[in-house]
């Protein structure tokens, strides 16, 4: 997959039963996951209902839950070279929790974090294909990505260092939660960071359904739980926060109500 240096190209779900995965998002955001494969690796496919993929799903194994390892959103931000953006990144007090490594017919990647802790991966993809998991209003895709940080202002600097992100526009938030700091990469606002302010830190991703209210009855349905919202956001879509049945937090959006 290549796309611009910076842009997120992949979305990962890290789950104990991708079976119960599956059934609860297939639900909630109108994807189809794939079934289990029948050998290897349980890394399934995330379909939006156009015939696109967003991501992927992959098992936690036993080792890696006893490693530490425990439900949760990913994402994969693409680069021009991994090695050197690794290196960039432990440069400006960034880590490496999985050392670059490649994966035949798919590309070369690494995990890593930000200074503050902020895990998430990057890769240099096989294919020439550019990806499209994320699109700003693309149903069923990632439309939103959302930092909240314990220092806000050296997270900023690091991702416009390491990755070329800009900071266009900020909104002023209620009380002292700080300001709202719209990012871009390439020049299309992809989403934005906050001070950590109550919420779990890390990134949140937004995935966008036909309807918001139907989705919110489906995380209570599914055993999930909506922890914010639903809520009318400037731009008029209509957005939640919620956990899955085995505690992995994303977010949904949804268009507004016509005018």
């Amino acid at each position: 997959m290549r796309n611009t240096h910076g842009t997120p190209i992949w979305y990962e779900l890290l789950s104990t039963d991708p079976d119960a995965s599956k059934a609860f998002y297939d639900a909630v955001i109108g994807w189809t996951v794939a079934p289990a494969p029948h050998s290897g690796m349980d890394y399934r496919m995330i379909e939006t209902a156009s015939g696109d993929n967003v991501g992927g799903l992959m098992r936690l194994s036993p080792d890696m839950v006893e490693g530490g390892a425990k439900p949760a959103w990913l994402f994969y931000i693409g680069v021009d070279d991994v090695d050197a953006t690794v290196a960039n990144i432990t440069s400006e007090g960034g880590s490496v929790h999985l050392p670059a490594v490649d994966m035949p017919g798919v590309g070369r990647m690494a995990m890593v974090a930000d200074p503050q802790g902020n895990p998430f991966y990057v890769m240099r993809g096989a294919s020439d294909q550019p990806s499209h998991s994320w699109e700003r209003t693309g149903m069923g895709k990632c439309n939103w990505h959302e930092l909240s940080t314990t220092d806000q202002a050296a997270g900023n600097a690091f991702y416009a260092a390491v990755f070329g992100w800009t900071y266009p526009d900020r909104m002023t938030m209620p009380g002292d939660m700080g300001d709202y700091v719209f990012v871009a990469v390439n020049g299309e606002v992809m989403g934005a960071t906050a001070r950590l302010h109550g919420q779990p830190p890390g990134w949140l991703f937004y995935f966008r359904a036909p309807d918001i209210d139907a989705a919110a009855a489906r995380v209570k349905a599914g055993g999930g739980t909506v922890l914010a919202g639903p809520m009318d956001v400037p731009g008029g879509d209509r957005v939640l926060v919620a956990r899955d049945p085995h505690g992995a937090a994303f977010g949904v959006a949804a268009p507004g109500a016509p005018a």
